[in-house]
């Protein structure tokens, strides 16, 4: 830092004038530094501490056959971070989970510290041909209690295989948006949007999005994580 001007030339203790300049220096630089350093739509409370949103889902959101910095969570908090969010998506997935898996492991999975969840299940419920009541209930069960609890929610979407039968896949189908509805919370309408029999974007088993599938979803949720964001941060205020 410069010498300021008029400061005595010796090493002794400065005079109370120039330690009074001295100090409102400092605090102007502080404050510059805080205004020029956190960005304007950071995710941050005040005092801080950045947002902590879980992703509880299945293989989907853990990331089956990649690298940990190759899957869904880790792929959407960068994208975020380099938006200016200041976020922390804590990865929740299990691989193989059912809706009423992923309802049986709530409480631990979603911790008295969480700002937000992104709720992604029910694509095992599907693949095992699960009575869609069944995965109605567990999901509806999850919602009002993340409800209770006052997080923001954003729910995910999921389409049954269509070799299932008609019947099957309009009552699978149509249990997230109208849970969505009911629950008043965030809807992306189906988590592999663009992704899904693509096999340029999955992997050979074709049913697991490979690096540049994950980029892909990341890229489309990243509208409806900004108002997750914006709903976690008002009632963090609140």
């Amino acid at each position: 830092m410069p010498a300021l001007i008029g400061a005595p030339s010796s090493y002794g203790k400065p005079c109370g004038l120039i330690q009074g300049w001295a100090r409102l220096a400092l605090m102007a630089m502080a404050v510059l530094a805080v205004v020029f350093t956190v960005p304007a739509n950071s995710a941050q409370d005040a005092a801080g501490q950045p947002l902590r949103i879980v992703a509880l889902g299945d293989s989907l959101v853990a990331g089956l056959g990649l690298r940990a910095s190759e899957a869904f969570p880790a792929r959407l908090q960068q994208a975020l971070a380099a938006k200016g969010y200041a976020v922390k998506i804590v990865d929740a997935g299990v691989s193989g989970d059912t809706a009423s898996d992923g309802l049986a492991r709530l409480d631990w999975s979603v911790p008295e510290e969480t700002d937000a969840v992104i709720l992604e299940l029910g694509a095992n419920d599907a693949l095992r041909g699960i009575d869609p009541a069944v995965t109605r209930k567990a999901l509806d069960e999850i919602l009002r209690r993340l409800k209770e609890r006052r997080i923001p929610v954003l729910l995910c979407g999921m389409l049954a295989p269509r070799n299932l039968g008609t019947a099957y896949a309009q009552a699978f189908d149509g249990i997230f948006p109208e849970l969505a509805a009911s629950h008043n919370v965030l809807f992306y309408p189906f988590f592999l949007d663009g992704v899904a029999t693509k096999p340029a974007l999955n992997q050979q088993d074709g049913i697991h999005p490979n690096p540049a599938g994950v980029d892909l979803i990341v890229e489309r949720i990243l509208p409806k994580m900004e108002e997750l964001i914006a709903r976690a941060k008002s009632l963090r205020g609140s």
